[in-house]
């Protein structure tokens, strides 16, 4: 097999050329698309495990998550600039996880409980190599990479950054209540946690980064040929133009 090819997507090479163009804002032979189909039979037979007894098992034990994505990209055709990946994600912002936050498991999503107290403003946010949730999100990955023998992409997971994280940490309303009363707060935390974004990022960039040094990115489903990751602030609907 082509050095960078994956099995389950024959083409994949030809798209990872495509998408670096759009990158740059240039066309090759026609735009970018990203088409899904389901097979009429899978391109590889996967016997389901038994399900997982409880929400921590479906979310966090590799051997389920890794099992159920599997059946479901080889019942999937990928066309276009579509691709098979593993989606590393411990729910739509797990930053907060590895900063303190505990999880509160939900079917199709995870919330993040509120861990910074009145009277724990001072105390700096610091990348904890022991927390036990990057732990889990570090084997997720590292058996998703182990797992996927070039038949298919590991993404990075949906980390999520600035404001979105800090409510996480925080608490929305809180958060809402600082940004008036103590904004020198908000700008520190946020300072903090923008520099621990990439530094969790990059710890996982170095497991999952293919030949090319690009790698692909849970939310939207994109590819890039270096660091790529989206950008977002939900939190911001909350916040008058003027603030």
């Amino acid at each position: 097999m082509e050095k960078g090819a994956i099995r389950w997507k024959g083409d994949w090479l030809e798209s990872r050329e495509r998408l670096a163009a759009w990158w740059k804002g240039e066309i090759l032979d026609r735009p970018a698309i990203s088409l899904m189909a389901p097979r009429d039979r899978p391109i590889e037979d996967i016997p389901a495990f038994e399900a997982a007894a409880d929400l921590y098992s479906r979310w966090i034990l590799p051997e389920h998550r890794i099992n159920v994505a599997e059946r479901e990209m080889a019942s999937t055709h990928y066309l276009g600039e579509a691709f098979p990946y593993f989606d590393t994600h411990i729910g739509p912002g797990s930053l907060a996880l590895f900063l303190g936050s505990e999880p509160v498991f939900a079917d199709t999503t995870v919330w993040y409980q509120p861990c910074i107290p009145d009277d724990g403003l001072r105390k700096p946010l610091e990348f904890d190599v022991d927390n036990k949730w990057w732990k889990s999100q570090v084997r997720l990955v590292e058996e998703g990479v182990r797992c996927s023998r070039g038949r298919y992409l590991v993404c990075m997971p949906d980390l999520i950054e600035g404001l979105d994280t800090l409510s996480s940490l925080r608490g929305k309303r809180q958060l809402l209540l600082d940004l008036r009363r103590r904004p020198d707060f908000v700008h520190e935390k946020l300072s903090e946690i923008n520099g621990l974004y990439f530094q969790y990022f990059d710890e996982i960039r170095e497991i999952i980064s293919d030949d090319a040094g690009g790698n692909c990115f849970s939310a939207f489903r994109i590819w890039g040929p270096g660091r790529t990751a989206k950008l977002q602030c939900d939190f911001s609907a909350m916040i008058s133009p003027a603030m």
